[in-house]
């Protein structure tokens, strides 16, 4: 190497080291001090990472080749300082990414970002990662001016080409995919698709000093997952609890995060993994996680019917052992669980899914939920979304138009049931 050539090697290497040292300085002003251990770490926004799987909610890309993903998520809580998390969990091959960037969403406005307001992340100081199959990562800490309830842009830019193995199926959210090139830092990404699903990106999580911050964990399916609820409006019954405890003055410190995947089950595999194989990914190693709403176990009823699965018919008892165990595992990390009473699915659009007997079922299940003292607390979804002149059906101004999933004013409705005494440890 010249002379020349050394010099310019050694002068970018340390511009490089300079721009990672004032990000750096940036992130460890924020933080006040990089070891004060009154910060701790706690989600603002999630996404159950499912596998490849038929389209059963939405169609997906089979895969992307130097393209950049820009993917809208909605946070509940705030903060000053940001990491996200990526994973390659059911990818069999590492999975490259070269560029991640975080940014506000331009309100109203798709796939542009709000100018200035866009940050680099590293991993390990590094812009590129790449995820080892099965695994996840985190980004660097970055200083960052996150508010409550508002969107964030996350871009990734796939250089390879990159199966779309890991992903979130119901995002009920617009991703852009652009056209080839890295476009992740760009104010207005060129887009060439969209999509309604989430890839490889699963969390964003915020550091906060508030002593009672913390997670509630909504570990669900599709009715927990928003489905028919407004695209791109954030009308999940999650999202809607988030807006009534920031509205609560000694609530806004607790985030709610979305852990619902349509088609989930508690005792079989269908869409995502089930609750109990799920249960500590998505609920114990939540960052900040100290409550848990559990509302899952209608597709346990009407999926063998709807599906012909007649080996994986379950009775009621099978879906309370399912419970307990959640139940036990949550207990045993400390964590409260609360308890939803499944919702009315009588006239349903799916065919085979209600039946009479599967109708008994969710009341034998509700009846446990409701009496047996299993869960810490109970909150009653059913009873917040029927129609009381027919209460094995829902409430028509609370309905979808398929008779099992609410509409917005449903989710609304159910967001409105839950009691937020239940998270006011200090209350009066």
């Amino acid at each position: 190497m010249t002379s020349i050539g050394w010099l310019a090697t050694r002068r970018r290497m340390f511009l490089g080291l300079a721009a990672l040292a004032c990000a750096l300085a940036a992130t460890s002003a924020a933080l006040g001090h990089d070891n004060d251990d009154r910060w701790h770490w706690v989600g603002t926004w999630t996404a159950s990472p499912q596998p490849p799987e038929p389209p059963f909610v939405a169609p997906l890309p089979a895969q992307f080749e130097n393209q950049t993903v820009r993917q809208i998520v909605h946070t509940s809580i705030g903060g000053k300082v940001v990491r996200v998390r990526l994973s390659n969990e059911f990818g069999r091959t590492p999975l490259v990414v070269s560029a991640t960037h975080i940014a506000l969403q331009l309100p109203g406005g798709g796939a542009s970002i709000v100018p200035g307001s866009d940050r680099a992340l590293t991993f390990g100081g590094r812009a590129s990662v790449t995820i080892p199959a099965g695994a996840p990562v985190v980004s660097d800490p970055i200083a960052m001016d996150v508010p409550a309830l508002t969107n964030l842009a996350v871009s990734i830019h796939l250089p390879n080409l990159t199966p779309a193995a890991t992903h979130h199926s119901l995002g009920r959210q617009t991703t852009y995919v652009s056209s080839q090139g890295d476009f992740t830092g760009a104010g207005n990404l060129p887009v060439a698709l969209t999509t309604q699903s989430w890839f490889f990106l699963t969390g964003v999580s915020v550091a906060t000093r508030h002593d009672d911050a913390a997670a509630i964990v909504a570990l669900g399916d599709s009715i927990t997952d928003g489905f028919n609820s407004t695209v791109d409006a954030n009308r999940r019954w999650p999202n809607l609890l988030a807006q009534r405890l920031q509205a609560h003055p000694r609530l806004r410190h607790l985030a709610v995060l979305d852990h619902g995947i349509s088609g989930n089950r508690t005792l079989h595999d269908f869409i995502g993994p089930n609750a109990l194989a799920r249960f500590d990914r998505d609920v114990l190693a939540a960052p900040g996680v100290r409550f848990v709403v559990l509302l899952e176990g209608i597709n346990n009823i009407g999926f063998p019917g709807a599906l012909g699965l007649t080996q994986e018919v379950v009775s009621a008892e099978d879906i309370i052992v399912s419970y307990r165990q959640l139940i036990a595992r949550a207990h045993e990390r400390g964590l409260k669980i609360y308890g939803g009473t499944l919702t009315p699915f009588e006239g349903t659009a799916f065919p085979g899914y209600f039946t009479p007997e599967g109708e008994a079922k969710r009341q034998a299940v509700n009846h446990w939920i409701r009496t047996s003292g299993a869960f810490d607390a109970v909150i009653d979804f059913d009873r917040a979304i029927r129609d009381p002149a027919q209460p094995s059906r829902m409430l028509p101004a609370y309905d979808s138009g398929d008779h099992l999933h609410p509409n917005d004013a449903g989710y609304q409705a159910m967001a409105n049931a839950v009691n937020l005494s239940l998270f006011d440890e200090r209350g009066h």
